[in-house]
């Protein structure tokens, strides 16, 4: 019986020491690989993502907020808050083409980027004054800031890998993970401060991160970023201009697919945006919160689609890798035709959930919007890199750039239809609105589906 216990106390240590080996080893291959990803990219990058991560927590700290504040404390109506929200969104989105023209022409990217960040201070000062008339222009500070800051630090990322196209792709998911980084962290941060202190103190909050991210960008800037960005971009001679052909029946083909897709991404980004307003109220107004002596603030779920982004970013990249290794990778408008299936099912299950609530008397449970966020999130995943790559891919040289800003522009259009449409949610059944959101979806998706013959050959290879 002795020897059976001491053999047990063996397999025991035996164990435990080969856990605490497996854990030191996982920990030195880790650091290997944070070594060589720091080594296989230029500094730079991790300062830009820092200063990104930074803009995105303010961005959507502020935004987490910004409809309940409307209706709590301007007293505005639910119709007239999602106006406001979708103008604001919408606007955020259109304001690039302009900060990067100007960077282009007369400022550099560099000076655009400090502009766009000091204008955006005020802006999220004046907010956290809580002085009613200056809502306004506050919204049109961050809206004009941000369209200097916006377009020109992803500008300066692709600068620094030049036409190290593999690396640049990798530091590009790098810079992305940073938005949704900062994204998720955001509405837990200025939510909670919201919730216990005041509005005021949330958007101090978005402004302290701001902030944050302006003094990294400032010291690190002439140490880690060199030349790149500091001049505007000037004409070249026409030695090194690469010859303008005019446009063959295949490119005009690849650029009519383009506007093709970016018409039908407007209904995928009426669906998605709801994020900030319908979906917003719903976990406010209509969602089970509280539990015992803890409260989940509305604003909390809106970190849930950067967590699924920062989660399934690499799986999704995994999945297509392996898929392309077989031969079976979803073409890009199969994988368009995915996102508007998948934003479908989202917005029906926030449907069914809306069936069971009745005012503030019948809640229903948060894995309701928990499931809808992830859904949001995969569908999410298989189109907007997807897009942005196809935009590259297809768009002919000498029109990359108005292209790339018409993309914006579908993106523009959707985030302010989706304000206006979610004007109507509190003058009509929840279940009804997220309904139709979803038919709509869904009939997108199928018209998309019967045109993929007619795209497939139109883009060719691509």
């Amino acid at each position: 019986m002795t020897g059976y216990y001491l053999c047990q106390i063996y397999y025991f240590v035996t164990n435990v020491l080969s856990l605490v080996d497996y854990k030191f080893y996982l920990c030195n291959y880790l650091k290997v690989m944070l070594k060589n990803l720091i080594n296989n990219h230029p500094k730079g990058l991790f300062l830009l993502f820092s200063v990104e991560m930074w803009e995105r927590f303010s961005y959507y700290g502020m935004r987490a907020m910004l409809v309940l504040y409307m209706l709590e404390k301007l007293a505005f109506t639910n119709q007239f808050a999602s106006s406001i929200y979708g103008f604001y969104t919408g606007f955020v989105y259109l304001t690039p083409l302009l900060g990067g023209y100007l960077a282009d022409k007369f400022l550099g990217q560099r000076k655009s980027i400090s502009i766009g960040a000091i204008v955006m201070l005020a802006g999220l000062f004046s907010l956290a004054s809580g002085i009613d008339w200056l809502f306004f222009p506050a919204l049109t500070l961050m809206i004009i800031g941000n369209g200097f800051f916006k377009s020109n630090i992803s500008t300066i990322v692709g600068m620094l890998y030049g036409d190290d196209k593999q690396k640049r792709d990798s530091g590009f998911t790098i810079f992305y993970m940073g938005i949704n980084l900062g994204a998720f962290f955001s509405p837990l941060v200025c939510g909670t401060l919201a919730m216990k202190y005041g509005y005021n103190y949330g958007f101090f909050a978005a402004g302290i991160g701001m902030l944050i991210g302006y003094i990294t960008y400032k010291l690190g800037e002439k140490k880690l970023l060199g030349n790149y960005g500091l001049t505007p971009i000037k004409l070249q001679t026409i030695e090194n201009i690469e010859e303008q052909k005019e446009l063959t029946h295949r490119d005009k083909r690849k650029i009519w697919a383009l506007f093709i897709l970016m018409i039908f991404s407007i209904f995928f980004w009426i669906c998605f945006e709801q994020a900030g307003c319908s979906l917003t109220l719903f976990a406010k107004n209509s969602t089970q919160r509280v539990f015992g002596s803890f409260e989940i603030a509305a604003e909390y779920f809106q970190s849930l689609n950067p967590l699924f982004i920062i989660t399934l970013a690499p799986v999704m990249s995994m999945l297509w890798s392996f898929l392309a290794s077989k031969g079976k990778e979803p073409t890009s408008v199969v994988k368009f035709c995915m996102a508007l299936t998948l934003i479908s099912i989202a917005t029906l299950i926030m449907a069914i959930a809306a069936h069971f609530t009745s005012g503030d008397t019948i809640l229903v449970s948060p894995l309701w919007l928990l499931f809808a966020y992830l859904i949001f999130t995969i569908a999410e995943l298989c189109l907007s890199p997807i897009g942005l790559s196809l935009v590259t891919k297809l768009a002919p040289a000498q029109f990359a750039s108005l292209l790339m800003g018409m993309w914006f522009l579908s993106s523009f259009i959707g985030n302010l239809a989706a304000g206006l449409f979610a004007g109507l949610y509190e003058n009509m059944s929840h279940s009804i609105f997220f309904l139709i959101l979803s038919i709509i979806a869904f009939i997108i998706a199928l018209i998309l589906t019967s045109l993929i013959p007619v795209l497939k050959l139109w883009m060719g290879k691509n």
